[in-house]
């Protein structure tokens, strides 16, 4: 199950992911089970990643990172061209969002 993210702890995820790079990259062979393993290693691992979607239009790019979300249970936090940051908490919760505040 994905959590729902507010604007700030958005931008505060935002904020770390900037300097990683990617730990998972899609190539010609695409979506396969192999790379789904992957990503959710490196998110159960790391919490906060980075994946490249290479080499897809922009439909076909959308139905992968849908894909990639529901298959991981992960969070998208962002996408800037052909980068997907992804966010899920580990049981470790190795990163601590900052509190969700309600407005009136």
């Amino acid at each position: 199950m994905s959590i729902t993210l507010t604007t700030k702890q958005k931008q505060y995820l935002k904020g770390l992911a900037h300097h990683l790079s990617p730990v998972v990259m899609l190539g010609g062979n695409g979506l396969t089970e192999g790379v789904l393993a992957e990503i959710d290693n490196a998110l159960e691992h790391h919490e906060l990643i980075k994946v490249k979607v290479a080499g897809a239009d922009r439909e076909t790019k959308q139905l992968i990172i849908d894909a990639i979300v529901r298959e991981t249970k992960a969070t998208e936090v962002q996408t800037i061209g052909h980068i997907l940051v992804l966010y899920r908490q580990s049981e470790e919760k190795k990163i601590t969002l900052p509190k969700a505040t309600k407005t009136i």
